[in-house]
């Protein structure tokens, strides 16, 4: 269920309330029915959108952030052969999993949110040009990746079955 944030509330408080807002967005576009029949004709899908932001939760917060090692299903895929690895095999994946899946990757990018020791904690792991990057700068990361496939979700979800609305 969503909820409005704070509008009075810290830096780290609204930070995630806008980010689990958003999450709940993707869920709630993704609730009821089939994820990937009766679209119109591309390769993004529902199911795909999920799966991708279930890899990108638990990449970026987890293995990047905090150095955790990568876990399945994501170990051992080869990204750089196929750059859309989790966007195509969602297709044959159960709905319900799909959707414990990133609820579950969003449940760990939380723990690794409560564990930080603030804001301005560095990532383990740098981004390409060798810096490393702050909690503040990956959950600001997250709100607009998530919030960018949000949009493509509600425009996936009215031409499957017309549903519109927040």
């Amino acid at each position: 269920m969503r909820s409005d944030p704070n509008p009075q509330g810290g830096e780290l408080e609204l930070l995630t309330a806008y980010l689990e807002y958003q999450r709940a967005t993707v869920l709630a576009k993704a609730a009821v029915g089939d994820l990937t029949g009766q679209q119109p004709p591309s390769t993004l899908t529902l199911a795909g959108l999920l799966h991708h932001l279930a890899l990108v939760e638990e990449s970026w917060m987890e293995v990047r952030f905090a150095g955790v090692a990568e876990r399945q299903p994501w170990a051992g895929v080869d990204f750089d052969a196929d750059p859309e690895w989790e966007f195509h095999t969602a297709a044959g994946m159960d709905p319900e999993e799909l959707r414990e899946r990133y609820r579950q990757a969003c449940r760990h990018s939380d723990e690794v949110i409560a564990r930080a020791a603030g804001p301005e904690q560095l990532s383990v792991q740098p981004l390409r040009d060798g810096r490393r990057f702050s909690l503040r700068w990956v959950l600001l990361h997250l709100i607009e990746e998530t919030a960018r496939h949000a949009g493509h979700a509600d425009l996936l979800r009215e031409a499957t079955d017309g549903s519109t609305g927040e």
